[in-house]
């Protein structure tokens, strides 16, 4: 068997109170109006068996009205000003009363609620003052009668405890019912609301682990493609060349120490700032700039690459970022270069132009040489089209026409270094 939720087993039980009390009250009503039935019948009335049966019965049926009092409120009301006048139905009409002000939308429908009860109180005002001013059959000879004022004023108390009393009790009840659904409502909104922020924060901070993935994996492939790349070259250079040409052999592992050492430089500054436990601005690997780059060209001549850099244009300084981007693409241009184009010749471009600085590394289609054998993951291009589309620049990367291939990027003048006024 399958459990009920606890929040349905509350709701089951309160259920069967409401309808215990409604069947109890309604039993206690019809019991009172069918009594009050057949003391009419008999004292005013003086009808015979059949009469007295049929208004008993009527009795009975009008007092259990009360069972239907929470779907259709008005029918008890109702039938208690019907019978009202017939001097029973008290528990009718106070019951109705009360939850017809309760359970009534209130105030869009009080007009209804306020008529209801008005006439409910001029009845039970008229009833009471007739019973207590129409004369008796035979009265007691030496009975001290009040003053008249007396009635009027004991038929109004009886008429406010009947009608308006019932009435503002269950406008209070009504109230603070109404009031606890809505902050029951407001805090399931509340609490709507924090679970999808809660889920909102999951997601960002989902997003900024993904980005902070990402950023680390391309300044990992930016540090370590390259310099790897030309380790890698030197290595197979000095294989070649040491039974032929021992010094230049030497020379080409003492490239390769500076480079491996480089590497690691660059290596440990990365996980210096990945092992940094206080929240620190962002920090960017060691990376040189534009002025850097006839150094890198010269490191692939080095290797053994037939490459040649070309400045064009006034020397303009660009932001750190931009330039270090700038950087890093003719740093992936060589690293490819290295790998798929072994001994085509590559000409590096560096153009101040107006709308900013354009980088480009082109090699020729491959000559004769094998190219070296390096593994490739396919993520440098991707990760420079995301440095230098963040920055608002242009990249492209692809195949020329006449063979070859092109590596390029423009970054937009507005990245330029803004100029110190002079003292």
């Amino acid at each position: 068997m399958s459990e009920k939720p606890a929040g349905d087993g509350l709701w089951w039980w309160a259920r069967r109170r409401s309808a215990a009390l409604d069947v109890a009250l309604a039993a206690v009503s019809a019991a009172e109006c069918a009594a009050g039935a057949y003391g009419l019948v008999r004292d005013r009335l003086h009808a015979g068996p059949p009469v007295t049966v049929l208004c008993v019965v009527l009795g009975a049926l009008a007092g259990a009205s009360l069972l239907v009092r929470r779907r259709w409120p008005v029918v008890p009301v109702v039938v208690a000003l019907v019978f009202v006048p017939g001097f029973f139905g008290v528990v009718l009409l106070v019951v109705s009363l009360y939850t017809l002000a309760a359970t009534w939308e209130w105030p869009t429908r009080r007009v209804r609620v306020v008529v209801l009860s008005a006439v409910a109180m001029v009845e039970t005002f008229g009833m009471v003052l007739f019973a207590m001013t129409a004369p008796a059959k035979n009265p007691p000879p030496a009975e001290q009668l009040p003053p008249t004022w007396v009635y009027p004023v004991i038929a109004a108390f009886v008429a406010v405890g009947m009608a308006v009393a019932p009435m503002v009790t269950g406008l209070y009840v009504g109230a603070r019912r109404r009031l606890v659904e809505s902050l029951q409502d407001r805090a399931l909104g509340l609490e709507a609301e924090l679970t999808l922020l809660a889920e909102q924060a999951r997601e960002r901070a989902w997003r900024a682990r993904a980005e902070e993935r990402t950023r680390i994996a391309r300044e990992m492939h930016d540090v370590v493609a390259h310099r790897v790349s030309l380790m890698v070259v030197h290595a197979a250079a000095v294989e070649r060349i040491v039974p032929k040409d021992p010094v230049r052999a030497q020379q080409s592992a003492q490239l390769i120490g500076e480079t491996g050492r480089q590497a690691l430089d660059e290596l440990r500054e990365i996980l210096g700032v990945l092992r940094m436990t206080e929240p620190q601005e962002q920090v960017e690997a060691p990376v040189g700039g534009l002025p850097e780059l006839p150094e890198l060209v010269e490191q692939s001549r080095v290797a053994g690459m037939a490459v040649s850099l070309t400045v064009s244009g006034e020397r303009l300084e660009y932001v750190a970022e931009a330039e270090q981007t700038a950087y890093r693409v003719v740093q992936e241009g060589l690293t490819n270069a290295h790998k798929y184009a072994g001994g085509a010749r590559v000409a590096v471009l560096l153009a101040y132009v107006p709308n900013g600085v354009r980088v480009s590394v082109v090699n020729e289609c491959p000559g004769g040489a094998a190219p070296v054998a390096l593994p490739s993951g396919g993520n440098g291009l991707v990760g420079m089209r995301e440095r230098v589309v963040a920055l608002g620049g242009a990249f492209h990367a692809g195949p020329e026409d006449g063979g070859g291939f092109r590596v390029e990027a423009v970054l937009p003048s507005r990245l330029r270094r803004a100029l110190k006024p002079l003292d």
